[in-house]
């Protein structure tokens, strides 16, 4: 029989060691926006010095890409925290999203094509957080409750064994964390979407909701 682990509870077994050592880690964040990253950034910079990893070459759109950058950059300056965070803008190549979604394109939402965006961008943060010396890298998908979180922290996991840099575990829907992001969502006026940026998913809300914004 299958362990169902709790990332929550592995989360905070790492952040007590670290407390306990008096130390501030370094923590490369990958962002999918700014309204998920909102609760993970007032969450972990209590006890990380944190640059949020900007990778996310399944945006659709140019435009729409851009805008979200900018507001990742907006709430990073607005939100006050006790360590300050950096910004590290990935590449933005939609060619690479398109050349893992091949042959997935008709995958429901949170299938396969799902698992293999997942995993194109957490390798390039694994990568990167190897080149830039980080002490652990994690993402901040799984605080969507549309995200599998068990697969998330497995491509994470197999990521960091790839690239030998170490992958931050959690779960950060729990403790109320998408909640509280939609909370901060709305105190610093974000911009919001109903899909996570892909065309599929775009066609997808728009076949739920009529049309999306």
């Amino acid at each position: 029989m299958d362990i169902v682990r709790n990332y929550q509870k592995e989360l905070e077994k790492v952040l007590s060691d670290i407390t306990a050592k008096g130390i501030t880690p370094s923590l490369l964040l990958h962002s999918c926006c700014a309204p998920c990253s909102s609760y993970c950034l007032e969450y972990l910079t209590d006890y990380f010095h944190v640059t949020i990893f900007y990778y996310n070459p399944n945006i659709s759109y140019k435009e729409e890409y851009d805008r979200r950058v900018q507001e990742q950059m907006r709430l990073i300056k607005a939100l006050p925290v006790k360590n300050p965070i950096s910004f590290l803008e990935g590449n933005y190549e939609p060619e690479a999203f398109y050349q893992i979604a091949k042959g997935l394109e008709n995958q429901p939402e949170g299938g396969d094509r799902c698992f293999a965006c997942y995993e194109l961008r957490l390798k390039e943060a694994a990568k990167c957080a190897k080149e830039h010396g980080f002490d652990y890298f994690t993402t901040t998908l799984s605080i969507s409750p549309h995200k599998n979180a068990a697969k998330l922290n497995e491509i994470g996991e197999q990521a960091a064994s790839e690239y030998g840099v170490s992958y931050l575990n959690s779960d950060f829907k729990k403790r109320n964390g998408y909640k509280r992001s939609i909370e901060l969502s709305r105190e610093y006026e974000l911009y919001r979407q109903d899909y996570c940026g892909c065309v599929y998913s775009k066609v997808n809300a728009q076949s739920h909701h009529g049309s999306a914004e």
